[in-house]
């Protein structure tokens, strides 16, 4: 096991966010940087991820944006000598109301502008590009975009880790980070379960410990872990680990295939959250089940795949991603105490979005600050004008509404 050393930057938490900070701070000539993991890298809430890669986005700087992480993905092995596991499926967006066909043929016109290749595609088309969708009566169009796919999220760490350990940073896993060290109004070390250590700089990437590692020093930040869950069938018609990708925002549900099966997972309308006020940073946060929500995924998804239901389920992944109450990310320094910076609140796009959340901590920290990444500060939540009431309901609205639920008829 690597050794708890003092160091100029520390960064807690050894998923896919503190993998990204880390390499990103050690691409931007960062010295002296070590990551602390309280269990296994990546084990945690990133290894729990779908690893879905979309790259359409209603603006064209988030689709351009996405394109990128794409690309390096694409390009982990050759560049950082680990590969993402990235798999070219393509994705589908299937629309089941003319709302939602409405949505896609304008994304359509955004992915033209930025570059992307996408087609407008109509339901027949759509059942060829994936066979596994054996009821399409209902698909008003698909948008269909052929260089999509998803990674495993802890290949995707893996390549951080390599390309960070390779500039000098240290990983310690199997390091319990118990508190926060101030002395003379700033942050000057941190407690673990293997001894004290000093830094001149904490990166809290604790995901859904974030909040409960700030609040040691007295900043309450809220950061909502909000559950997420989805299930793995075992073998169904028509689908392999090169089905395209499948998102349908009226039943809230995405898919892709694993092996002979296929993965279901979604978004439910009415949420499950924790009180981050009862969040501890010593606290495992427990596995939770919903069968009754990861029935609704079924029926979701057996509108074109009605042989889910009777496939059976394999496997089931649960995680507790941390969603602010706005559905903005968490990045930056905490101006009300020097010495703590964030790279938290990812609201579920810890693994699409770590290399530009990585960026935008770097870029936080220049003191050559865009609007973009200001408005990811946590300072709009220090000095706390927030109930936690109120934070908690808003946080998990954002998750419920992440594929905002349009009826069929609209």
């Amino acid at each position: 096991m690597a050794t708890v050393r003092d160091s100029a930057v520390t960064v807690v938490g050894g998923g896919a966010l503190g993998a990204a900070a880390a390499y990103a701070l050690a691409a931007a000539g960062y010295r002296d940087v070590q990551v602390l993991e309280a269990g296994d890298l990546a084990a945690a809430t990133t290894g729990q991820a779908a690893g879905l890669v979309g790259q359409p986005r209603s603006t064209v700087a988030a689709t351009r944006a996405s394109m990128e992480a794409a690309a390096f993905y694409r390009a982990m092995e050759s560049d950082l000598g680990r590969s993402s596991d990235w798999r070219t499926t393509g994705s589908l967006r299937i629309a089941l109301s003319e709302t939602t066909a409405a949505e896609y043929r304008a994304m359509a016109d955004v992915a033209e502008e930025a570059g992307l290749e996408v087609e407008i595609v109509d339901a027949k088309r759509a059942q060829e590009l994936c066979p596994g969708l054996e009821d399409v009566a209902d698909v008003r169009l698909a948008l269909w975009c052929p260089t999509d796919g998803y990674v495993q999220p802890n290949s995707v760490v893996d390549g951080y880790i390599a390309g960070a350990q390779r500039a000098g940073v240290t990983f310690v896993p199997h390091t319990r980070v118990l508190d926060l060290v101030v002395a003379g109004g700033r942050v000057t070390g941190l407690v673990t379960d293997r001894g004290p250590i000093a830094t001149e700089l904490v990166i809290d990437a604790a995901g859904p410990w974030a909040g409960a590692l700030a609040r040691t020093a007295g900043i309450d930040l809220p950061i909502v872990p909000v559950l997420v869950q989805y299930f793995v069938t075992a073998q169904t018609e028509g689908w392999t680990s090169a089905s395209p990708c499948i998102r349908i925002p009226e039943v809230q549900v995405y898919a892709r295939g694993e092996g002979s099966g296929v993965l279901v997972g979604g978004f439910e309308s009415s949420g499950t959250s924790i009180d981050p006020r009862a969040v501890h940073v010593d606290a495992t946060l427990a596995r939770h089940e919903d069968w009754e929500v990861l029935g609704e995924f079924a029926e979701g998804m057996a509108r074109v795949t009605p042989s889910v239901a009777g496939s059976g389920v394999r496997a089931v992944f649960t995680g507790w991603p941390g969603f602010t109450p706005d559905g903005r990310f968490l990045i930056g320094p905490v101006s009300a105490l020097p010495g703590l910076a964030m790279a938290a609140g990812c609201n579920a796009h810890g693994v699409q979005g770590s290399l530009h959340l990585g960026r935008h901590l770097v870029e936080s920290l220049s003191g050559d600050v865009s609007p973009e990444v200001a408005a990811m500060s946590p300072d709009r939540f220090v000095p706390r004008g927030w109930d936690w009431d109120d934070a908690r309901r808003q946080a998990q609205s954002v998750c419920e509404n992440y594929y905002p639920r349009v009826p069929s008829n609209a």
